[in-house]
């Protein structure tokens, strides 16, 4: 199908998905909070008109593995489901109910045949006022791709890597301090160490550098994306892990931990996909928004390829997370066209060509269910219907919405985040290839009125700092910016006003897809570690650290001549991530005890000998 085709197919949506012209895009741009209710309202229509179906209508790449996703209505009142593919004909399934929002998924019984064409119809809303919906997509033809195994870590050099008598098999990287103001924060640096020295792994480590938590992955494997989120209203770390392809995207799963440093779930991409590295936003109803990428065969001699090329495809998926099922999804091909793109073909069709790179996704923050998107290989942010799929307006690139003000352009940029007061923030990368002298982290406003765009802030690195990739801007409660620099190790924070108060690196070529602060307290469900080093007959060092633990203030350390006759010897407060204890004892066995500020025992070590 033409681009020319696809578009005109994405402009006559079926009634289930179109684009209500009641709403002036007057109206949007003011606040863009038009909610799905005030829509059904403005033409009287019944609750049906609220169904997303999913693959979208006019998706030119479905995977041939999908399920069929009917967003926003009870699961009972999906009725009669007919799935056909030009190919492989009619497709029995299942309907499977999702468990954080209204809707279902239907499961076909067996997969698409690669290059069909699919129409779905459905009967759905309540008895006596049920109607009939219907979508259509094509099924991608697969592109193959030989993926090489991931580079192991280079051989550390001296000072580049922690190291701990009480926990051997930790080895993360060390950590540098070489800025630090009383107006910086005291909360905790979140990070996903890879592709330096040591061990990689989500790390997190307090302002002095000092090691807080580390978990390195296994061999073959890598992290990204350390964050602080909220699950089932408690704090969760969630970080992507898995393997990394030549192509700069990854193929994984997130993983979500509590508290005490144990698994409670995982969020893993549906209709086939892996989850990708660059994004995992847990919505407060317990779905999560990941991206994805799938390898296709597309027609790219509109842009000078081959019509029998490999295209490199971004996908967005909302995925609920108790059920893995999926319930929209988006891709870049069929909404934003090939000619956008700043990424020049690769010299080979067989090589997947990677003209979009969806690398974050921001919701609205006044609850319309809209969000914008990054996409670093068109230097552009795209505001989604979260509805239908289309793209509202575009924020930079070739073709921008506005006109740009003055430092408002960005090139190869990530991490687009709306804010509270309407403000958006954005990680220029400038770089590969290079089109800016320094990486920057940018504030900027849009004038609806005027339909422009204004740079309010930026902050870049001193000295300066020019990142191939990744990147992001935390905006703090204080007003403070917390800036990672991705391929460039370094995290620093900002002033308001542009100032750097901190700063903080791993050696290169260690890098972290993003940084972040918080506040963290965590306790850890495995006991704290111990191990004991004699230097004479009595003279000992004991060595004990807890990893994660954030409310140790000492350490008491226990001694006698067998495990069941230990009393306390010494006790001293704690010093870093693990604390050094000389003592004098001819005991045979020792075990150690953490300490809280108010003198209670918050974990007890094993026991072992001298």
């Amino acid at each position: 199908m033409s681009r020319r085709a696809r578009r005109a197919r994405l402009a006559t949506v079926a009634p289930a998905q179109r684009r209500y012209s009641c709403v002036s895009r007057g109206a949007k741009r003011a606040r863009l909070a038009t909610a799905a209710a005030a829509l059904l309202a403005c033409i009287g229509a019944p609750a049906a008109h609220a169904l997303t179906i999913s693959p979208l209508e006019g998706t030119p790449d479905a995977s041939p593995h999908t399920q069929i996703s009917f967003l926003g209505i009870a699961p009972g009142e999906i009725h009669d489901v007919a799935v056909v593919g030009s190919s492989s004909g009619a497709h029995g399934g299942r309907l499977e109910a999702y468990a954080s929002a209204p809707g279902a998924s239907f499961l076909p019984s067996r997969g698409f045949t690669e290059g069909e064409h699919v129409t779905v119809t459905a009967l759905v809303g309540p008895s006596k006022h049920e109607q009939r919906v219907s979508s259509a997509f094509t099924v991608a033809r697969l592109a193959p791709y030989h993926f090489a195994p991931m580079s192991p870590p280079p051989a550390a050099r001296k000072g580049t890597v922690q190291s701990f008598v009480s926990q051997p098999n930790l080895k993360p990287p060390s950590v540098s301090v070489t800025l630090r103001t009383p107006q910086a924060s005291e909360d905790d640096v979140f990070i996903a160490a890879n592709h330096g020295y040591g061990q990689w792994g989500p790390m997190i480590f307090n302002r002095d550098g000092q090691l807080v938590w580390f978990k390195p992955v296994r061999s073959g494997e890598t992290a990204m994306d350390l964050q602080v989120e909220s699950y089932e209203h408690k704090p969760v770390l969630v970080w992507w892990q898995g393997y990394i392809a030549d192509l700069g995207v990854g193929f994984g799963t997130d993983e979500i931990y509590n508290t005490s440093y144990k698994p409670i779930g995982t969020i893993s991409a549906g209709n086939g996909y892996w989850a990708d590295l660059h994004e995992a936003q847990i919505t407060p109803q317990g779905s999560a928004f990941v991206t994805a990428y799938t390898l296709v065969k597309a027609d790219l001699s509109s842009v000078g390829g081959s019509r029998e090329a490999a295209l490199q495809d971004a996908v967005l998926q909302e995925v609920d997370i108790k059920t893995g099922l999926v319930m929209f999804e988006w891709h870049a091909d069929g909404h934003v066209a090939f000619d956008d793109s700043y990424s020049p073909l690769p010299p080979s069709s067989s090589i997947p060509w990677d003209y979009f790179h969806i690398n974050s996704v921001s919701l609205d923050p006044w609850g319309d269910g809209n969000f914008i998107i990054s996409s670093r290989n068109t230097w552009a942010g795209y505001e989604i219907d979260g509805h239908t799929g289309a793209v509202l307006w575009r924020l930079g690139g070739r073709h921008p919405s506005f006109r740009m003000g003055p430092g408002t352009g960005t090139a190869w940029q990530h991490d687009i985040r709306w804010h509270a007061d309407g403000t958006l923030t954005l990680f220029d990368d400038g770089d590969i290839p290079k089109e800016h002298s320094q990486s920057r982290a940018i504030r900027e406003r849009i004038d609806w009125h005027d339909h422009t765009v204004e740079l309010v802030g930026r902050d870049v690195h001193h000295p300066a700092v020019l990142t191939s990739s990744q990147g992001n801007d935390q905006v703090l409660s204080s007003g403070n910016s917390f800036v990672g620099w991705g391929a460039e190790p370094y995290f620093s924070e900002f002033t308001p006003s542009g100032q750097m108060i901190y700063d903080a690196h791993i050696s290169l070529p260690g890098e972290s897809y993003r940084a972040y602060t918080y506040p963290w307290t965590g306790t850890p469900a495995e006991a704290p570690a111990i191990a004991v080093r004699a230097s004479s007959s009595s003279a000992l060092s004991v060595y004990a650290s807890w990893n994660g633990a954030t409310n140790v203030t000492s350490w008491r350390v226990l001694a006698g001549a067998s495990p069941a006759q230990l009393a306390p010897v010494a006790t001293v407060p704690r010093s870093g991530f693990e604390t050094t204890i000389p003592i004098q004892s001819t005991a045979a066995d020792f075990a150690v005890q953490a300490i809280g500020a108010a003198g209670q025992t918050l974990g007890s070590s094993a026991t072992v000998p001298r």
